[in-house]
């Protein structure tokens, strides 16, 4: 079986440790080397020391682009495209970008969510990876956008761990901040939102509802739980029904009829819905791992689109469940 040839760029982080975690098992990949300005020469172990007898690669701040077929590009949000402008790989590379930079699919890039964009993510040589909000906050709605069931303002809430803000440290991601502890931010400007209305304008166009989306902190280390509802007319059995039909083709979108629990998707590339109709209103909740399906799992599955591979390859993830 050939391997494809497959380079990260910005590996030492938490997306991008957990790139290295999915690619070093993956039956399609040979990972040739891990980038790294800040941890060059290191072991691939010494930053990411779970990794012990998976990996024997050290970090180099050198850039190969000869022969590199895949590129995953984990920088932080604002650097990617000065780094693509002063590094140049084959038009035949497919490169997937987990930053904020190309996701307005601007100079040629497609925006990665393979429930809404499959096609076009296979026959793309460059993609924008979603955000981790957004992956979730797009799922949980977009069957009822995409059946014009929203006809006034969406109210939001999201929680998420603390792997969202990333491995450098700040004040909010601090433990002794965390734990015991939660907060809000960007109250209804989240950077996310951005995105999430470019692709609501794809499944409904002139889609104009206002979303009122409010973050929050949360004191536990990964996931995210998205709570959403707005006013609908239907029944939960046609609400069931639509989510399920469009979700028909989608390997890791599952509408469940039980009660969810955050723990059924961490360490997984699941995105599980519940819905439920009170007082008029349509009521959906989803969970997603922010590290897996709203980061380096998605940029995987996006990877096994882009080479025609079976989109599960490498992501038949267990999760922790206790």
């Amino acid at each position: 079986m050939k391997k494809i040839k497959t380079a990260i760029i910005g590996a030492a982080g938490y997306t991008g440790g957990e790139l290295i975690r999915l690619l070093v098992h993956h039956p399609n990949c040979e990972l040739v080397y891990v980038h790294s300005n800040s941890q060059s020469g290191k072991k691939v172990t010494d930053v990411h020391p779970d990794l012990i007898g998976d990996i024997d690669l050290v970090f180099t701040d050198e850039v190969i682009s000869e022969e590199i077929e895949a590129v995953f590009l984990g920088l932080p949000h604002g650097e990617t495209k000065s780094f693509l402008e002063n590094h140049k790989f084959s038009k035949e590379t497919v490169i997937i970008d987990l930053s904020t930079d190309y996701r307005d699919e601007s100079d040629g890039f497609v925006y990665g969510l393979p429930e809404v964009n499959k096609s076009n993510i296979q026959s793309a040589k460059k993609i924008a990876n979603p955000g981790c909000f957004a992956t979730a906050i797009q799922l949980a709605l977009a069957p009822a956008i995409s059946n014009n069931w929203v006809e006034d303002t969406i109210h939001i809430s999201g929680i998420t761990g603390s792997t969202g803000a990333g491995k450098k440290l700040a004040d909010t991601s601090h433990f002794s901040y965390r734990t015991g502890n939660m907060s809000v931010y960007k109250l209804f400007n989240h950077q996310h939102l951005k995105e999430i209305k470019q692709t609501f304008n794809q499944l409904q166009n002139g889609f104009s509802q206002e979303l009122l989306f409010v973050p929050y902190r949360g004191n536990f280390s990964r996931g995210i739980w998205i709570s959403a509802y707005f006013p609908y007319t239907g029944t939960l059995a046609e609400a069931v029904e639509g989510y399920k039909e469009f979700y028909t083709e989608a390997p890791f979108t599952h509408v469940s009829e039980n009660d969810i629990d955050l723990k059924q998707v961490v360490n997984t590339n699941k995105c599980i819905i519940h819905l439920q109709v009170e007082k008029g209103q349509l009521v959906i909740y989803a969970v997603i791992d922010n590290l897996l399906k709203g980061a380096s799992g998605q940029a995987v599955q996006n990877f096994n689109l882009a080479f025609n591979l079976d989109e599960t390859t490498g992501l038949k993830l267990k999760s922790i469940a206790f």
